[in-house]
């Protein structure tokens, strides 16, 4: 089967790409740095051409609100007309678990039109939900970084492992289209300040967590469970505090 990642480069894609190909899947890593661009469609249609399956797994570089809202729009929809033309199969996009429900940020609201681009393609697709991974634990502190410490919500969060998420990607990819969103989340449940602060323990940071019922995430203001999945969700295997005692320092 021939697989197109587009993000193929990314933490994500990587995986992916590695997954699939061990599987004996010819497939093509998708980015600008391989001369493949869903914003400009350069080598769009040269890299979809012959391809069954279509997964996005790109994110946009900047999460100002109106440049996010732009890359999501124009990367859908240049990579949707492109699959058209082409014949694609199945199109399978990465997105977020809450989505839906975290409208008062400029990322989510980009990803939300993103979703219903796909929805109105006439493609056959899966929409994966995931939860955060724990990669951007570090990312989650910098969003709630002030100058008195880290003020984060006490919201629960389901975290999961990039290499979870890769698997669970490609088994959905290489499978039936669902025409529906799935959801996949970490083994384990935990307050989202208490996370960022065994992350920042692990790496040695002194920086103060600060629990605050009124701490914006990225934007958005969280319930107790806004992040959580619902109960069929697919469930990850790795364990936060095996990833890391797994993990570098990071000074």
């Amino acid at each position: 089967m021939k697989i197109v990642v587009i993000g193929g480069s990314g933490l994500i894609g990587s995986k992916l790409v590695k997954r699939l190909t061990t599987k004996g899947h010819a497939v093509i890593a998708a980015s600008p740095s391989a001369g493949i661009n869903t914003i400009t469609g350069e080598g769009l249609a040269e890299a979809l051409a012959g391809a069954q399956v279509a997964i996005d797994v790109a994110n946009s570089p900047s999460f100002e609100d109106n440049a996010v809202m732009e890359f999501f729009r124009v990367s859908g929809q240049n990579l949707l007309a492109a699959e058209a033309k082409a014949g694609v199969q199945h199109h399978v996009a990465l997105s977020v678990v809450g989505t839906q429900r975290l409208q008062e940020s400029g990322y989510f609201r980009a990803k939300q039109v993103q979703e219903e681009l796909i929805q109105a393609s006439g493609i056959p697709y899966t929409l994966v939900h995931s939860t955060q991974f724990f990669e951007f634990a570090g990312g989650i502190a910098q969003s709630g970084t002030k100058a008195d410490g880290i003020h984060l919500s006490t919201a629960l969060i389901q975290p999961i492992s990039s290499e979870d998420v890769a698997t669970a990607v490609a088994d959905i990819a290489t499978g039936a289209p669902q025409n529906k969103t799935v959801e996949i989340a970490g083994p384990e449940t935990f307050q989202l300040d208490e996370l960022v602060h065994a992350y920042l323990q692990h790496n040695r940071d002194t920086r103060k967590v600060i629990a605050d019922g009124g701490a914006r995430y990225f934007g958005a203001l969280l319930q107790e469970r806004t992040l959580l999945p619902e109960q069929d969700a697919y469930t990850g295997t790795d364990r936060f505090s095996d990833w890391l005692n797994g993990s570098p320092i990071k000074n």
